[in-house]
């Protein structure tokens, strides 16, 4: 009886070894595909900051024109309110 229970206990530790070895090459496999895909990423996102290098300066530039615009817009909008109105309804304009 005592041989049958050794035996039973060499197999079942044989059987749960031979399951995590299997989850364990299942999972390696996992993730050797993840890598593989975040290598792809990885290139993906060097070759969009490589595009995207020029737009940093060029950003800077139409803001700085951008800003000037504003300071543009701003000066005309006060001369705009400082004028007095025009329209007057005892003399029509033609």
């Amino acid at each position: 009886m005592t041989a049958l229970l050794v035996t039973l206990t060499i197999v079942e530790i044989v059987l749960v070894v031979s399951v995590l070895v299997y989850y364990l090459l299942v999972i390696a496999a996992s993730l050797r595909r993840t890598a593989v895909l975040l290598g792809k990423v990885s290139f993906g996102v060097r070759a969009i900051e490589t595009q995207c290098q020029a737009i940093g300066p060029s950003v800077l530039k139409v803001n700085d024109r951008l800003g000037g615009i504003a300071a543009a817009l701003a000066d005309l909008t006060g001369l705009a309110e400082a004028r007095p109105s025009q329209t007057d309804s005892s003399s029509p304009r033609r």
